[in-house]
């Protein structure tokens, strides 16, 4: 029969085993919990990527359909809109005809434009345009209709360009920049070269393969000319929005060139026309990363305006940016006019000016997007107001000052002393201050009638 020592220890050990066990079945518990946890985790996620390539699915198959049906409609459109094309070239040259006297008399830009157009004088229609850059708006209006008088609206527009785009060919350049003439040009050529099937339209552009050959030529040679200069970004920016609109209006726009065109649409985004050339070329999976971009960059009102034309407004609401923007702009002015008070007051007017230009440019994107019932115009209207009234009192304040201390010497009496030594900055001059010096020798009295002070 066993001691009861040897029963305590079997007791205990028996107890330390069961504790043992206990903790193992804890253990094994709350592993079990993890796992389960882990695996629904990863259950929960598949489940989501399932839905989300589902959805992709759906996406692509829609995208496909549409596709392929707008590839069915344009290719039973063809025959028509070769129809079409040719019923249009047997107009102009029944309008070519008419005499050349008819044309040269022609009044007005419309009349101008339509006459150069249907005589193919490239060059002249160039010259036109640049010679009535005061009338942009009548240009602007005036050129679609009057390319569409071109026997061959792609090679007009190339052939007017060529001496300023890609690269500047005059021997005189002057005036220096015109490539806000080829921006102009390059615009108004879209409508003429859209398919004249009305559901189509600029859809389809009619370059012919020569054209197109050749406008990809001249791009390539715009590219090189920039990386010569260091880079797109060191180029000016009509020069740069002229290539971009190149490359649209004649649909030459290469995969492998998207990254240029983003750096070129980042780099001058504060461009009217930007939002738009970068849908045309393209770029239609980076919008989101380019507005990403310019809100780290401070440019939040361009982000406002590349949102809206990429329909991206509800995941950038506009709002939030324009304060952003408002509050980064009111920063850097009372850094400026911290440093002006200290300097010229030149720098506090500048100050003046860019806020009112920032303010006046928020009020209008609220108007143009139709924001005023969640940002109200009347605070900003306030500030604008406020602003000029300052900068008018500023300037009749320096008026004034400017008056008074020019009255001040007629009223004055001026003396007039012989300066001590005489001035020797010259040759001639010295002669003179040699008789002065010993003219001033020889009138003891000189010393004596001046006033002591």
């Amino acid at each position: 029969m066993a001691s009861p020592a040897a029963e305590g220890d079997a007791v205990s050990a028996g107890f330390a085993e069961l504790e043992r066990q206990q903790q193992l079945l804890a253990s094994c518990t709350r592993l079990y919990k993890q796992l389960e946890e882990h695996f629904a985790s990863l259950e929960r996620g598949l489940a989501a990527r399932s839905d989300s390539l589902r959805h992709k699915r759906r996406a692509a198959e829609a995208r496909a359909s549409a596709a392929m049906d707008s590839l069915r409609r344009r290719e039973a459109s063809i025959d028509g809109s070769v129809s079409r094309a040719l019923d249009h070239l047997d107009d102009l040259a029944s309008a070519s005809s008419v005499p050349s006297d008819a044309a040269a008399a022609a009044e007005g830009v419309a009349e101008s434009l339509r006459a150069m157009c249907a005589r193919m004088d490239s060059a002249g229609f160039f010259g036109f345009v640049v010679a009535r850059r005061k009338e942009v708006d009548a240009l602007r209006a005036e050129m679609p209709p009057a390319l569409k008088c071109c026997v061959d609206p792609a090679k007009f527009v190339m052939d007017a360009v060529a001496d300023v785009f890609p690269v500047d060919r005059r021997e005189a350049k002057n005036p220096t920049d015109l490539a806000w003439a080829c921006v102009l040009i390059l615009e108004a050529a879209v409508p003429a070269l859209a398919d004249p099937d009305p559901e189509i339209g600029a859809a389809r552009l009619l370059v012919p393969r020569a054209a197109r050959e050749r406008a990809r030529g001249m791009a390539r040679e715009w590219k090189e000319a920039a990386e010569r200069k260091g880079g797109v970004e060191w180029t000016k920016p009509p020069d740069a929005h002229a290539f971009l609109q190149h490359v649209a209006t004649f649909a030459v726009a290469e995969r492998e060139d998207r990254g240029i065109y983003r750096r070129i649409v980042v780099s001058f985004s504060w461009r009217r026309q930007m939002p738009r050339l970068a849908l045309t070329l393209g770029l239609e999976e980076d919008m989101a990363d380019i507005i990403e971009e310019l809100i780290a960059k401070g440019q939040q009102l361009d982000a406002v305006n590349f949102a809206y034309e990429a329909g991206l407004q509800e995941k950038f609401p506009p709002v939030p940016l324009l304060k952003s923007y408002l509050a980064d702009s009111k920063k850097t002015s009372c850094t400026v006019s911290d440093n002006s008070s200290t300097s010229s007051g030149q720098s506090g007017s500048n100050a003046n000016k860019k806020e009112q230009s920032v303010l006046r440019a928020v009020i209008k994107c609220i108007e143009d997007r139709k924001l005023e019932a969640e940002f109200p115009l009347e605070d900003l209207q306030r500030q604008l107001e406020e602003l000029e009234k300052a900068k008018t009192e500023k300037k009749k304040a320096t008026s004034s000052a400017s008056s008074g201390g020019s009255s001040g010497p007629a009223t004055k009496p001026r003396t007039h002393r012989t300066p001590w030594p005489p001035p020797t900055l010259t040759i001639g001059r010295l002669v003179m201050a040699s008789t002065a010096t010993k003219a001033h020798r020889r009138s003891g009295s000189h010393m004596s009638t001046q006033p002591r002070r």
